[in-house]
């Protein structure tokens, strides 16, 4: 462990609770793996002056990789949370992965974020998990800023975030130089120029020069800066109409007048509005534009009251907070991070878990900075939290302050809605939890003794707690234990914890993809169970039809005719279950089912039957349809991006044709070549061994999930055959 000076600790902390909403912001980094956004978020902590020394990815010492395998490898793998202040602001930042395996943290980190900053490697532009980050902000309408970081390239870079974000880039800023040329940037809002002279290598970028752009800088910036200047004041008034109405009335002869407070005012709303993207441009490693990004941070982005979220206001001032992410701590056990939409949070008080119907004691509470953490008395709304105690929370749930809160609020709601549906007291008033993605690559895990398979089952146990992407299942002919994960790496660092944090030497089965299964035709069948136990007769008939269904998004679904809706809502529910069930083992493999669409047709059930066999005549009717109906296999298909130099090109493609890879596209980066193509999730394991062999190590590769595609007959069949030698 590399112990670091943080200026907060003890004896040294002076943390005033930040009472005010407008003067927080709760912010994530969000990127593609590499593009610098650890190094981007340790300038932020140094420049604020919550650490003493800067610290590098390189030699395995930044604040936010504290973890022992980011430390060795130089990447992020779990979200870290840091709170720090800048020009009387509350930050709340959390430092997020950028390796596909770990997509749950950023989906959960910006689950409860109400800004983002997605950092982009400026040579490169818009790569592969850009793409997925960019998505998932967009799902939870979470307004963004650009920062082009390694500044060079500017044009390339603005292109492809139009280009491939399909998004509005507001250029705020100009550079003044490029690459190793790069000195410092031109503000378009105020025309100032922000200068960093490195005096020694050393140099750590704190101080800079700000100086006004006047006619005697250099033609060719003063030219740019102008250009760029009135293009952003047209393209703001194109999205703000209270902007383009201000231009009309008072600045239509003379733009270059407008007040740099009403451009900036104008910028903000356009942010928020997610009409346009703000860009800023900067060098973190070499210490270079990283304090206006702050600034921008706390300009732009909004504060917590200005994310709107309708189901916080049933709870008024009591407590309303959401479990994001959950840690194991040795000495104080289960740490649950929280956010706090409403009321305040205080330590040594009890809470409700309406997820869980339970009331749990919160011992303490404590401020996030990495694997350091400040404990405070309370915690007011629109802040990120720590809290000790909460033994049964987990991602996604809802913490109030009471049953009785819950039950105020669900009637608050109740009484609001224009419909006068009768709903359960609770279903209104929760938040909604973290979409969890289904794991991809599953393999057997042993412990080295038996003595030792209680020890792994409570590991096992913290890590699912810890990573819901992470799946656990016993075979049920085998008996072993089956870890499901999101790929390679993530397996790979679940086996290293076990090791290191549990110390138990656990051996891992061959990794095997998860496949999914479908159905090719219609069918209708219908089925009979009519059971007697003890004194009570149970007879239930059901009738229903499967049918393959393309357009389901990859999910299932169940649907009822007409003459079913007699039945109860129990009823409904217990048929339900019993059609979900049948869609966790395919007819072929076992695997699960996706693409398929059940229609209830009847069911008529004599009194006395238990809901129970309700559920298995059901799910029996189910297995007999969906063998009638046929089989297919689908495997994952991945999008793959190659970045080689022009000699290895051919090496690569070679290798991609026998992988049964399908070339989308190939695109020119500066020296390099950039491979764009699909290729089977089975085909790609050992990748990056095979790729640095092939080209000497001069390429980098990433994947992410494209969708599941149906098997060619030949390669099911060896499958199949496969799989019943293995069975």
């Amino acid at each position: 462990h590399i112990k670091r000076q943080y200026s907060f600790l003890p004896g040294m902390f002076s943390f005033q609770i930040m009472a005010m909403c407008t003067m927080i912001r709760n912010i994530g980094i969000m990127a593609h793996i590499d593009a610098g956004k650890t190094t981007t978020t340790e300038r932020m902590l140094y420049y604020s002056g919550y650490i003493r020394a800067l610290g590098d990815v390189d030699d395995g010492d930044t604040v936010t990789d504290f973890m022992a395998q980011e430390r060795e490898r130089g990447i992020t793998i779990q979200s870290a949370a840091v709170t720090f202040d800048w020009k009387s602001h509350r930050i709340n930042l959390i430092d997020t992965p950028g390796h596909v395996d770990f997509t749950l943290e950023v989906e959960r980190a910006l689950r409860v974020l109400d800004g983002a900053v997605a950092v982009f490697d400026a040579s490169a532009g818009v790569e592969a998990q850009t793409l997925t980050v960019w998505r998932q902000a967009e799902k939870h309408h979470v307004p963004c800023i650009c920062f082009l970081n390694k500044m060079d390239n500017l044009g390339f870079s603005i292109q492809s975030i139009r280009d491939k974000l399909k998004a509005n880039p507001v250029l705020l800023q100009t550079p003044i130089g490029s690459g190793k040329n790069f000195t410092g940037v031109v503000d378009l809002i105020t025309n100032q120029k922000l200068i960093w002279k490195q005096k020694s290598v050393g140099d750590d970028g704190r101080a800079y020069e700000v100086k006004p752009l006047n006619e005697l800088d250099d033609a060719a910036v003063l030219q740019e800066a102008k250009g760029a200047r009135s293009a952003l004041i047209e393209q703001v008034a194109d999205l703000d109409d209270e902007f383009a109405e201000l231009l009309l009335n008072d600045f239509i002869e003379n733009l270059d007048a407008v007040p740099s407070i009403k451009l900036q005012a104008a910028v903000r709303r356009v942010t928020l509005a997610r009409k346009g993207v703000p860009v800023l441009l900067g060098s973190s490693l070499k210490n270079k534009g990283v304090q206006p990004l702050l600034d921008a941070i706390t300009a732009y982005l909004p504060a917590p009251n200005e994310r709107h979220h309708d189901l916080v206001q049933w709870y008024k001032d009591d407590l309303c907070a959401l479990a994001f992410k959950v840690l194991h701590d040795k000495q104080r056990g289960p740490l649950v991070f929280l956010r706090i939409y409403s009321g305040t949070l205080k330590a040594q008080t009890a809470v409700h878990n309406i997820n869980r119907n339970s009331i749990e004691r919160m011992s303490r509470l404590l401020v996030p900075f990495a694997d350091q953490h400040v404990e405070i008395p309370s915690m007011p709304a629109g802040n990120i939290a720590l809290t000790v105690g909460l033994k049964q929370t987990v991602t996604g749930d809802t913490i109030v302050l009471s049953k009785a809160s819950a039950a105020a609020a669900a009637r608050r709601a109740q009484n609001k809605a224009d419909t006068g549906k009768k709903r359960g007291e609770h279903a209104s008033v929760i938040l909604s939890g973290v979409e969890v993605p289904d794991p991809v690559f599953f393999c057997t895990i042993e412990p080295p003794t038996m003595a030792k398979q209680a020890d792994l089952e409570n590991a096992l146990n913290c890590l699912q707690r810890e990573d819901p992407s992470l799946k656990v299942r016993v075979d049920p002919d085998s008996g072993q234990t089956v870890l499901c994960g999101m790929g390679e790496l993530h397996i790979e660092i679940i086996h290293d914890r076990i090791r290191r944090e549990y110390g138990i030497e656990t051996h891992l089965g061959p990794l095997q993809v998860a496949y999914r299964e479908t159905i090719v035709q219609h069918v209708s069948t219908t089925d009979t169970l009519d059971r007697t136990i003890g004194e009570k007769r149970h007879v239930v008939t059901v009738e229903l039809s499967v049918r393959p269904a393309a357009d389901a998004g990859g999910s299932c679904q169940v649907e009822f005719e007409e003459q079913t809706v007699e039945l109860s809502p129990e009823m409904k529910e217990a048929v339900e279950n019993g059609v979900h069930s049948s869609y966790l083992q395919g007819p072929l493999l076992g695997y699960p089912l996706q693409d398929v669409s059940t229609l209830i047709q009847s069911v008529h059930v004599e009194s006395g039957t238990s809901l129970a066999m309700v559920s298995a005549c059901v799910s029996r009717c189910m297995l007999k349809a969906l063998k009638l109906a046929g089989g297919q296999v689908l495997e994952p298909v991945m999008s793959l991006e190659v970045t080689v130099g022009e000699d290895y090109l051919g090496s690569v493609l070679g290798d991609l044709a026998q992988r049964r890879g399908t070339v989308r596209d190939i695109q020119s980066r500066h020296d390099n070549k950039v491979l764009l193509a699909t290729v089977p999730l089975a085909e790609m394991m050992g990748y990056s061994t095979i790729l640095r062999t092939l080209t000497s190590g001069n390429a980098t590769f990433s994947l992410e999930l494209d969708s599941y595609e149906a098997m060619n007959l030949q390669d099911q069949n060896t499958l199949l055959k496969r799989m019943s030698g293995l069975l």
